[in-house]
């Protein structure tokens, strides 16, 4: 029996495929992380209108122009480079807004930074303006070291550089401020 050029040339083609085919058992993630550049994000969208219920009740409504999400990063998280506003909703329906410029969600540590216009006005008619607010969802607690002015429902307001608070302002704490307070006195004029 004699080999023809065609079948060797057959038989090495082979022998190369299945080599190839063998040698490329790589992880699917890491095939797909060829296909996307350095810094870019694994997803963009674009006009979001992100609704979270609970038991049929809204208790969250998520509106950006863009969002970007890079849990491809070794340090997971979501950029909204233009700006958001988010619509919070208490147990009685009464909603709360913040908006702001710029907002990025570490993933990793539930951790929310929001730059620039940072505006939140709560049910009860609170203002609370900074150029940049952090909120670590975990404690629920409210942070910046940024200059900050509040506006209280009573009329007080404050000034300050910094302050840390939880997420109903029922215990506040300022670093440095200025303002007026309104302070009630139940007490008859004597």
């Amino acid at each position: 029996m004699s080999i023809t050029y065609k079948e060797i040339i057959t038989g090495i083609v082979t022998l190369i495929g299945v080599t190839m085919l063998f040698s490329c058992q790589g992880n699917l993630n890491e095939i797909r992380a060829l296909d996307i550049e350095g810094d870019a994000p694994q997803a963009i969208a674009e006009g979001i209108n992100l609704k979270y219920t609970d038991s049929g009740r809204m208790v969250a409504n998520l509106k950006s122009p863009k969002m970007m999400d890079f849990n491809n990063k070794e340090f997971p998280y979501r950029e909204f480079p233009d700006g958001l506003e988010l619509e919070i909703y208490d147990e009685n329906n009464e909603k709360s807004t913040v908006t702001s410029d710029y907002g990025i969600i570490y993933d990793g540590t539930n951790l929310i930074d929001l730059q620039g216009n940072v505006v939140v006005f709560t049910a009860d008619s609170m203002r609370l303006e900074a150029s940049q607010l952090y909120w670590d969802q975990n404690i629920n607690w409210i942070f910046t070291d940024k200059p900050n002015t509040i506006k209280f429902p009573n009329g007080a307001l404050n000034e300050g550089e910094g302050f840390d608070a939880n997420q109903n302002f029922g215990n506040f704490r300022s670093r440095t401020n200025v303002g007026v307070q309104i302070i009630k006195d139940d007490k008859p004029d004597e």
